[in-house]
């Protein structure tokens, strides 16, 4: 059971709400269709009833409101529009991307897929899905936590008669298991042809709210559609004969050649067209829309009064629900003694959890895409070519060397694919968010942020060591060993290194989550060497009057005995690496973002 009461959106400026106090109902076991035409509040109604958008009013889920579900993807699956995934991304590591991110078993993807028809698409990249098979993968998302109630925004919008009429066969089984339906739908005929219960909207407030059967009598009823390049005599000639016939029929021009007739049948309409010599180019029964005008609240409520039938919400007094249970009532399906909380504090819900697994999460994201392994083998062969170049001239630092890091680049290729990776971690986050469908745009949660962070310094230690070994495999085989000694300062120098490439991946992870987008953080990483640094080496070269060279011989006295010997040649290299502008300025860039980030998160009311 669905039950919103009192959605309400926040309205703009000076303009009224897109949504304005909606209290409706659907049923387990059913399908509801939500109607209306374009611009009437559709897509704004199920981002409220998700709690997407701000807005006031609460939808119970069985009872519960969806911030108090404990795992949302269970209880509700959603299709919003085109699938949120990467276009490089298979079918298959989307849907267990997807699975790490709700913690649903990865069987669930395999079966997801068959599901929906798609047995033997799996490996096949998103972007190359044609419209029809680009749905079944939405739904195959939206089903993929078995949920009991379906969200779907204009399901079968654009898509043949074929691939409706499977859409709506699968809807309808959903629903004969016990699940709840709930679609969108601009089309009245489709309405009543694949819903048992249909919700009108107008301008974002009901209109009305019908069993099916009620709907398609009400508001649809059969006409004979006709086409004539001669409308207006054939139009003429039917009233003419209808009116010595003493018969209630209505004619109506549409469109064009078009004419619609009310209340005869092809045979009529085919004779009448023949004795008046006008010729006929279609002829054929239809079922037509006859929609009014938009109508008020309160001829919505005379609807429903007339129909016997209390909405939802709604008191058997007929006043109107202000958005909570009657007084020592709980909604149908919770708990009479849990607390319930109030539609005005819609805004202020703390988010339910996602991704429930944030670190597999992030490792199949990052593995799922080609490009990670296309920026490992690119900075690979930049940095075997540049380190090649540098040592043939021997003048070039053996570490610069080693790291291909020429002086007119600010920063070596390794650390520039480290903050990129970094950077894309985020950037695809809310390019292609394939979080949205469960709770929203890329939630900034704790976890997610030490589970980017973490993979991202793993990425970039491993990509130090490939090019630190690639680099000087390459050096030995084409200009010898003898000529590439190992310095003694080695543990010195690897540590500035992969100090250098995590610090510019962080970088490029919370440059990215900040501003949201790559490219922010690959400006981020850059704006370290090309800004900060000359900056502080400015400041440092001015006179010093205090110094922590003695810093480990103060430790050593204050530890006494229980200092170990190899403490002092660790913090040492430690503090020389630190106090370097490098890594200085990279310290101080980590720690703007990371405060940027917890500051902006927290003015969002994002809770941790």
């Amino acid at each position: 059971m669905l039950q919103a009461i009192g959605l309400t959106s926040t309205p703009r400026r000076d303009r009224p709400p897109v949504v304005d106090d909606l209290t409706f109902e659907a049923r387990p076991g059913a399908v509801t269709a939500l109607l209306g035409p374009t611009g009437s509040g559709k897509t704004t109604t199920l981002r409220l009833i998700l709690e997407l958008d701000p807005g006031r009013g609460i939808t119970y889920f069985r009872g519960r409101p969806l911030h108090r579900v404990a795992h949302p993807s269970r209880e509700v699956g959603v299709f919003l529009g085109d699938v949120p995934g990467h276009p490089s991304r298979t079918l298959r590591g989307q849907l267990r991307m997807l699975c790490a991110a709700s913690g649903t078993p990865l069987a669930r993807a395999e079966e997801a897929l068959r599901s929906v028809g798609l047995t033997g698409l799996e490996g096949r990249r998103i972007g190359t899905l044609p419209l029809g098979a680009d749905r079944r993968l939405g739904l195959a998302c939206a089903l993929l936590g078995a949920p009991h109630t379906l969200l779907l925004d204009e399901p079968g919008a654009g898509l043949s008669a074929a691939e409706s009429t499977w859409l709506y066969e699968l809807l309808r089984a959903h629903a004969a298991g016990g699940g709840t339906v709930l679609y969108t739908t601009c089309d009245p005929k489709d309405a009543a042809r694949h819903a048992d219960r249909v919700v009108t909207l107008d301008g974002g407030r009901l209109v009305a709210d019908q069993e099916a059967t009620e709907f398609a009598r009400t508001r649809l009823r059969p006409r004979v559609a006709v086409r004539t390049p001669h409308v207006a005599r054939l139009a003429a000639a039917v009233t003419q004969e209808a009116r010595a016939a003493r018969r209630p029929v209505e004619v109506v021009a549409e469109d064009g050649n078009l004419l619609s007739v009310y209340g005869s049948d092809c045979a009529a309409v085919g004779d009448t067209a023949f004795r008046h010599g006008v010729v006929i180019h279609r002829l054929a029964d239809e079922t037509g829309d006859t929609a009014p005008a938009s109508r008020t609240p309160k001829d919505a409520t005379r609807e429903r009064g007339a129909s016997g039938r209390n909405h939802p919400g709604q008191d058997p007094s007929g006043q109107a629900a202000s958005g909570e249970a009657p007084s020592g009532e709980a909604p149908s399906g919770q708990d009479p003694a849990e607390p319930r909380v109030p539609p005005s504090r819609a805004a202020a819900r703390r988010p339910a959890r996602s991704p429930s697994r944030p670190l597999r999460y992030e490792l199949r994201r990052l593995v799922g895409v080609p490009s990670t392994p296309l920026v490992v083998a690119t900075v690979l062969l930049v940095s075997v070519t540049l380190a090649l170049l540098l040592g043939r001239g021997g003048v070039a630092a053996l570490p610069a060397v080693l790291a291909g890091w020429p002086a007119i680049l600010p920063l070596p290729p390794a650390a520039l694919g480290a903050g990129l990776i970094g950077a894309c971690s985020f950037g695809e986050e809310y390019r292609y968010p394939a979080l949205t469908a469960g709770r929203g745009a890329v939630p900034r949660r704790l976890g997610l942020l030490l589970a980017k962070l973490a993979v991202s310094a793993a990425v970039a230690l491993g990509l130090g060591g490939l090019v630190a070994a690639a680099d000087l495999g390459a050096l030995r085989l084409v200009y010898g060993g003898e000529l590439i000694p190992v310095p003694e300062n080695w543990p010195a120098l690897c540590a500035s290194w992969l100090g250098l490439l995590v610090g510019c991946a962080w970088a490029g992870v919370l440059g990215a989550g900040v501003f949201r987008a790559a490219a922010a953080g690959v400006a981020a990483v850059l704006a370290v060497p090309v800004a900060f640094v000359p900056l502080l080496q400015k400041v440092l070269t001015g006179p010093s009057v205090r110094s922590v060279a003695g810093l480990p011989g103060r430790l050593r006295e204050f530890a006494g005995p229980q200092w170990p010997p190899a403490a002092d040649r660790w913090l040492t290299g430690a503090l020389r690496v630190v106090g370097q502008p490098a890594g200085v300025a990279l310290s101080m860039v980590l720690t703007g973002l990371l405060c940027a980030y917890v500051f902006t998160g927290l003015h969002r009311k994002a809770r941790w």
